[in-house]
């Protein structure tokens, strides 16, 4: 009672109007207005990328995305289904079964000679110089832009052939969602053949330092897609993937001169070609080509063998099986990994759905630290081609499940494509709509969603 009357002559009636009501109004006004203000593209763009930056810090507190393992389990199952199938085929065909006797071949007496074709002299290759700098390059970087690495190199590549454009002009037509984690290869050569005049885009697997330099020295600069640890917009340590844009080389220094769109001091930056190669590895040593297409000649001749999209597939699928067997830990993966790429490029599903599945082992072998690369399938879809064609469309819709657990706010359109594929080849049709829908509104224009929901007579 003693506390309760000295807070009666305490209280004064005119604190309750320090803070008018009318003042409270001003809060949800201020709310709309800064709404408003965010949605205005000048200030979006400079504050969206941070906002982003401030949920995914909470996301992955929250939930660690290096946590997050993809465990294959259809082909187990299928392998069982199978095994059965011949036995009990086998069974039921037994009684039937009568041996053969063989039969004698004569065999001729001694070794036959067989007449081998003449060899043909082959022109040594002119020797490459020792350092080459290409003069022309406009470097552009990605910063005050979110994920713009795909839009800035593009640009360069362009602009190195006189294009009249910069990042922005490319990040509109290739970033419809500006959220989007990730421009796959394929949409910046889509770009290129369908916004520009008189350009075109080759894309290869399975390259080398060797041919990067031939390459430079005739005059054509090369995109490649490489794969590195470093600290991320967040300030979080891991993998990511990233674009660099080759545009010279040093042998007297053993490094490649190549545009960095992302780290400090990019323009110009030099790799060793060891360091390099081990980052590149991790997208199955993929480059892109930009060139003027009446130069496309002199571009295929360069190329040689690698012209050949097949060949350059068989190149990079030796080459990954041969490190599957060399490498341990990280790298092991990534090789592992490549080898079901280079099956999916040359159209051999079951043999990279394998391939896939001891990828995925190693991954899940791998230390839950920094190094695990998490955002593998934000940039490569591979596994969904090799899983859905292989009849294994569960084990796709938990990859797709596991690979939004390491995003946090799914943008991958890819991701709700496969996963709407493999609902619509299990008789989930109303959740194949959803899931096509999603991807098109992430992606207005993705043309695989928009001719599925097409195909199933609904509007996107």
């Amino acid at each position: 009672m003693v506390f309760f009357s000295q807070f009666v002559r305490c209280y004064n009636p005119a604190m309750r109007y320090r803070f008018p009501s009318k003042y409270l109004l001003v809060i949800p006004v201020l709310c709309v207005l800064a709404v408003v203000l965010y949605n205005i593209p000048f200030v979006h763009s400079r504050l969206a990328w941070r906002i982003e930056n401030l949920r995914v810090r909470i996301q992955y507190a929250i939930n660690p995305p290096e946590e997050a393992v993809f465990q294959p389990q259809e082909q187990a199952q299928l392998e069982n289904q199978v095994n059965a199938i011949v036995n009990a085929t086998l069974t039921a065909l037994a009684p039937a079964l009568t041996p053969i006797p063989p039969t004698s071949t004569s065999i001729p007496e001694g070794p036959t000679s067989t007449r081998m074709p003449s060899s043909t002299p082959t022109l040594s290759p002119t020797p490459l110089p020792d350092t080459i700098r290409l003069e022309g390059v406009k470097y552009e970087d990605q910063h005050n832009r979110y994920n713009f690495c795909g839009p800035a190199n593009l640009s360069m590549a362009l602009t190195f052939w006189d294009w009249d454009g910069n990042r922005d002009t490319v990040g509109e037509y290739v970033k419809s969602n500006k959220d989007d984690k990730n421009v796959m290869p394929y949409e910046l050569q889509d770009f290129v053949q369908s916004q520009t005049d008189g350009h075109g885009a080759l894309i290869r697997y399975g390259g080398d330092t060797n041919l990067l330099k031939k390459l430079v020295a005739g005059g054509f600069p090369v995109v490649t897609e490489k794969g590195y640890y470093t600290y991320d917009m967040t300030g979080r340590y891991g993998w990511l993937g990233h674009y660099q844009f080759v545009t010279g080389y040093d042998d007297t220094k053993g490094v490649l001169v190549v545009q960095d769109t992302y780290i400090p001091q990019g323009e110009n930056h030099e790799f060793t070609y060891k360091e390099f190669n081990d980052g590149w590895r991790s997208f199955d040593n993929l480059f892109m080509v930009v060139y003027p297409l009446d130069r496309e000649g002199e571009l295929l001749q360069l190329l040689g063998d690698y012209a050949d999209t097949d060949w350059s597939s068989r190149k990079a699928l030796e080459v990954a099986t041969n490190e599957t067997s060399s490498l341990i830990g990280v790298e092991q993966y990534f090789a592992a990994f490549n080898v079901g790429t280079s099956h999916v490029n040359l159209k051999e599903y079951m043999d990279a759905a394998y391939a896939y599945d001891y990828a995925f082992q190693l991954y899940a072998n791998l230390p839950k630290d920094d190094l695990r690369p998490f955002r593998m399938l934000w940039y490569q879809t591979g596994p969904y081609f090799a899983y859905y064609y292989s009849g294994r469309y569960q084990d796709v819709i938990d990859l797709a499940n596991i690979t939004f657990d390491t995003v946090g706010d799914d943008v991958l359109e890819e991701t709700w494509y496969w996963r709407g594929m493999a609902e619509l080849a299990l008789g989930q049709t109303d959740a194949a709509i959803a899931d096509f829908r999603e991807s098109v509104r992430l992606h207005p224009d993705f043309t695989p969603g928009l001719y599925q929901l097409e195909q199933l007579g609904v509007s996107p």
